[in-house]
């Protein structure tokens, strides 16, 4: 079923991408952050899925940030590597087609392209509520 879902968000993502692109805040160096998909989901009053397209020049990163409270986000990388640390834990490395998810409240403390020679990208698919406008928000230390 999730994996059905994640199937159906990724193609219409790409087939509305040119229609609905719209660069979003929380990109860092070397990032482009682009919301492709925003859907209110008609069985769950109240949510809704959006597609966000990160894309990162070699050796781009965004900061570290966290999402909504009502946010659970599964992403899917598309192209290249990306490394991710969420929470503290370890640092990892997804490749293409590798998938990660994020819970309500978890901190994203790493997020970047692993390669300094290569582009990256990834299909970040949010559930969240649909009043919730801004996805991303920086940690301040």
């Amino acid at each position: 079923m999730l994996r059905s879902l994640l199937f159906a968000a990724t193609l219409s993502a790409f087939l509305v991408a040119p229609a609905l692109a719209d660069t979003t805040p929380g990109g860092g160096e070397g990032a482009k952050v682009t919301l492709v998909y925003d859907h209110e989901l008609p069985n769950v009053p109240g949510k809704s899925m959006r597609g966000v397209l990160v894309e990162y020049a070699p050796g781009g990163f965004s900061e570290a940030h966290t999402h909504p409270s009502s946010a659970f986000i599964y992403a899917t990388v598309l192209e290249g590597a990306i490394r991710s640390q969420v929470n503290g834990g370890p640092i990892t490395v997804y490749k293409a087609g590798e998938s990660f998810s994020e819970l309500p409240g978890d901190r994203h403390g790493v997020s970047e392209n692993a390669s300094k020679t290569e582009p990256a990208k990834l299909l970040a698919v949010f559930v969240v509520d649909t009043s919730q406008q801004e996805l991303t928000f920086p940690i301040t230390k």
